[in-house]
Formats: structure tokens, sequence, C-alpha cells
């Protein structure tokens, strides 16, 4: 699936750099015009290829930190919009997810080994989602509100219950529906070198209480990145964010900030590569881990 994905991706890069560099130099890069709060042109095109590996051998739960055997969580997504209002104000899309974890102490790398080993490793595709991206006020056209509905595609949470779990089951993913809106806004200052981007995501997940720990739960997510350009191609990037699960009913509540930076270079007039790395510096009733992000996106 991966080197499919990838396929498309580089053959659209070849298909359509030939974008004039008088349109690329008017309109700046993809990088500094296309941030998330930006909706397409009807016709346009936007496929991001996004990996993120979460490793963690710390936890803090009930106040108490502490060290514990290594889990890692992979995830792959792939999101899809084009732009369908002739007023450049509405964008349809689906976001499709892949994970891949490992724990009960296996190395890192593992998450890649796709081995499904009882008691210790799964992966698969776990939910699918349709969207939209609107832009609710006309005068603000750097606001704009991702809306999406994610559908599991697990059937349980976790399972393979061994011993060497300590009577867990490896976890897949939340095993519920999940109604998503994420809120955009960006700002770029005089001279065009530094750009402010804000995210506040919302996140109502619902269910059979039985089916996952989030189910009947809401989570809050912001975030705020701020970037330097040294070039219309490249831009330096660092960022914080909070996440906050409020618990409805489901007896779970849990919360942590990460703090961390990146990169993104614009390779073609089409294709952008990001990498970005974040350390989650502080929780309650969470792990305590690092991440390891790289993605790639085509905008024709």
């Amino acid at each position: 699936m991966k080197r499919i994905i990838l396929t498309l991706l580089v053959i659209t890069a070849i298909s359509f750099s030939g974008i004039s560099q008088e349109d690329q130099e008017s309109q700046g890069s993809v990088i500094q015009t296309y941030t998330p709060s930006k909706l397409l042109k009807k016709g346009q095109w936007d496929i991001k290829w996004f990996n993120n590996l979460y490793t963690e051998t710390k936890s803090k739960f009930n106040g108490v930190k502490s060290d514990k055997a290594r889990e890692t969580y992979f995830t792959s997504t792939v999101d899809i919009f084009t732009g369908v209002s002739s007023k450049n104000n509405f964008n349809v899309g689906v976001l499709l997810e892949f994970r891949s974890n490992a724990v009960a102490g296996r190395d890192a790398l593992d998450v890649f080994s796709f081995d499904g080993e009882r008691g210790t490793a799964r992966s698969g595709f776990t939910s699918i989602a349709p969207a939209i991206k609107f832009n609710p006020i006309k005068s603000v056209s750097n606001f704009t509100i991702q809306t999406a509905f994610h559908i599991p595609l697990v059937d349980n949470e976790s399972e393979d219950f061994l011993p060497v779990n300590n009577g867990n089951g490896v976890f897949l993913d939340q095993n519920g529906f999940i109604f998503q809106n994420r809120f955009f806004y960006d700002y770029s200052f005089a001279g065009g070198d530094w750009q402010l981007f804000s995210e506040l995501n919302t996140e109502y997940n619902f269910g059979k209480k039985e089916d996952s720990f989030a189910n009947d739960s809401f989570r809050l997510t912001p975030g705020v990145f701020l970037s330097y350009f040294p070039s219309s191609k490249f831009t330096i990037l660092a960022l914080v964010q909070h996440s906050q699960l409020i618990d409805a009913g489901n007896d779970f509540e849990q919360d942590f900030t990460a703090l961390g930076g990146g990169v993104k270079y614009q390779l073609t007039d089409v294709l952008n590569i990001e990498t970005l790395y974040t350390n989650f510096v502080r929780g309650n009733d969470t792990g305590l881990g690092q991440t390891f992000n790289i993605g790639l996106r085509a905008l024709f």
C-alpha cells in the first residue's frame, strides 16, 4: 500500500512539474501559501501521506512516574482533498489510517516487521473518514474548519491476551466513532519570513462503553506552530501541543503536553517533504515518549 501511494505521489510530481515559475513566484511556494488554513480552488487536489512513530519507555499513572517495557505505535495516514466550489470556499475529502503497534519490550523498529506476533504486535487499517473543509467567515480567508466522521475498522481495541503483557492485550486503535472538528488559522508577519499557525482539534468519541476506553468522552487538542523561512522553499518550525481527554461517563481522563520542531522543503512545484520530532514533556495517566514523523504532500 505504501509503495503504491509513494509511486502515485512521484508520478504526480513529474506530471505536474510544468507549472510556470512565474505563477510560483507570484503565489509563493506551496509550503508558504497552502497551509492547512488554505482552501483548494475548484479542481485542485491535495494528497498528503504522513507517518508518525511514537515510542515510550516511561509513563505516569495515578501521579506516579515509572519506567516500563518499550511500546511503539506507528500510524500512517493518507488525506485526500479536492476543491469543488467555484467560490473556492468548500473542499471534500477522505482520510485513511493504517496502524502497526509493538509492545512488551520489542524494538521500536519492530513495528515495520508487520509480523503480528501473538501477544506483542498488531497491524492493519483502522479507520476511514469522509471529510469536508470550509471557510465560515468570508472576510477571514485564512480561518477554516475541517469536519470529519471517523468510522472504525477494528473489531477489538485490544486483543491477544498473554501473560507477557501483564493481562493487557495489544492495543491497536480506538474501537469507536469519532466526530472531529479542526479549526485552522494562520498569520504571516510582514516580510514573509515568519509565519504563525494555530490549530484547535476537537474530538467527540462515542460508541459502546465496553468497546473502547475513550467512548463517551471529549478530546481537546490545541497547538501552535511558529515557522521561519530562510527561503520560500524551506522552513524551520517549532511547535507546542497539548491534549486533554475529558471524561463524559467512561471513568477515564488523561492529558499530555508535547514540544517539538521540524523542517519542510519544497522538492518541486507540486511535491514537498516534512520531518517533525516531538517529546512528551509532561502528562497524567499517559505514556511519556517521543514521536518521529515524516510526510510527503502533493498539491496540483
